[in-house]
């Protein structure tokens, strides 16, 4: 295992946000073309790299492999609202939810054009609140 003093910190935050970037602009064309719940799911992988790139810069380590949303804000301990804390435990949920079956076809249903602008203009607001913090 690679000792973490050693690693580029600048790199790897880089690399955590370029990747975001690149997710971001590919959720704006899937919801664009109506694709709601890839959208979500790439909203949800937009927020995570971006809190992986916090993690790492606070921690001068790697980040975790993990999905929840909440757990990577909390290692990189960033101070949320309640209001905040519930929405990235909602959109952890669109990656359980694209990802399993059994969810599928519920969450398809509930990701209409209404749904899904309004989750994107919330994953908008935390990439700029995130990204205004590294």
């Amino acid at each position: 295992m690679e000792d973490n003093k050693k690693i580029d910190i600048e790199k790897i935050v880089k690399h955590w946000l370029d990747s975001s970037e690149k997710d971001f602009q590919t959720m704006i064309h899937l919801h664009e073309s109506r694709d709601n719940h890839w959208a979500l799911f790439l909203g949800h992988v937009v927020i995570e790299k971006l809190l992986k790139a916090q993690v790492v810069k606070k921690t001068s380590a790697h980040a975790p492999f993990t999905h929840d949303l909440l757990r990577l804000a909390g290692i990189a301990e960033l101070k949320l609202t309640e209001e905040q804390s519930d929405s990235l435990d909602t959109i952890t949920t669109f990656n359980l939810n694209t990802r399993y079956d059994s969810y599928k076809q519920e969450f398809y249903k509930k990701c209409n054009n209404e749904f899904t602008a309004d989750w994107i203009h919330r994953i908008k607001e935390f990439r700029k609140w995130i990204t205004e913090k590294l």
